[in-house]
């Protein structure tokens, strides 16, 4: 028996086969899930390529978290082949590049609203289209960076990603009375498209193995896959509103 066996998944976030979240689309489906991806604008191409790649096919539907028409039809295309929902898996974020850099004080309020509404407000978003289908109760994961200190080049992501978090915890106090779980996995980083965008990323990759106690592969997303299929499963029923940092430690040592 798998940790998902017969759980019906929404994965949204997978680009290409190095994406975190086609790790947690990959591993879910391995522990007996049955996944559905999604994707957005020109990205959904690529999404459709990458489902191949999966174990076994999995649909995808098209969602951009900013359209309330998409946050309507998606749920509707789910509830199609679904009688309901047991899990979403949140794997977004974009910030505008005024947003990142070497000059915090350069991005004005329309980039810096975009990132947010991006990167933080649509895990609200994707509640909103998807509990009315957790009948049954079940799990939101988002992935996350840790956000308790500001990182180089990080910029207003950082705030995203801090906005993120909080909107986590109201959701977690919203939604566990319908048996429903929030939690966020704060990863490592990882070699991924997105990664590719943030300026300076190289400079994680340079300390991060060598500062982490357990140490760190950007290569490699499996540990956090793992952790999100975890969350996702039953094994964690009475842990809601968390921050699982999944970096190798990282986070717990100082530099």
């Amino acid at each position: 028996m798998g940790l998902l066996d017969g759980k019906n998944i929404v994965i949204t976030g997978v680009l290409t086969d190095a994406s975190l979240a086609f790790g947690v689309a990959r591993i879910a489906q391995e522990q007996g899930a049955n996944v559905v991806l999604t994707g957005a604008g020109r990205g959904l191409s690529l999404t459709e390529r990458t489902a191949r790649k999966l174990p076994q096919p999995a649909p995808v539907f098209e969602l951009d978290v900013t359209s309330s028409e998409h946050l309507a039809r998606v749920r509707n295309d789910v509830a199609a082949i679904w009688d309901r929902v047991d899990g979403v898996l949140h794997s977004i974020g974009f910030a505008p590049e005024a947003c990142l850099g070497d000059d915090f004080m350069a991005a004005q309020w329309d980039d810096v609203a975009v990132a947010i509404h991006v990167s933080a407000y649509s895990l609200k978003a994707l509640a909103d289209a998807f509990v009315p289908l957790m009948h049954g109760g079940g799990s939101i994961v988002g992935l996350d960076f840790d956000n308790s200190v500001a990182w180089p080049a990080y910029n207003w992501m950082g705030v995203a990603k801090s906005a993120l978090e909080s909107t986590s915890r109201y959701l977690a106090k919203e939604l566990g009375p319908r048996g429903i779980r929030s939690n966020l996995v704060a990863a490592g980083p990882v070699k991924t498209m997105a990664a590719k965008s943030i300026p300076g990323f190289r400079k994680f990759e340079d300390v991060w193995d060598d500062r982490a106690p357990l140490g760190w592969d950007v290569t490699d997303s499996t540990a956090v896959a793992k952790a999100c299929v975890a969350l996702l499963s039953d094994w964690f029923p009475s842990t809601t509103g968390e921050i699982i940092h999944v970096d190798g430690g990282y986070h717990a040592v100082g530099a």
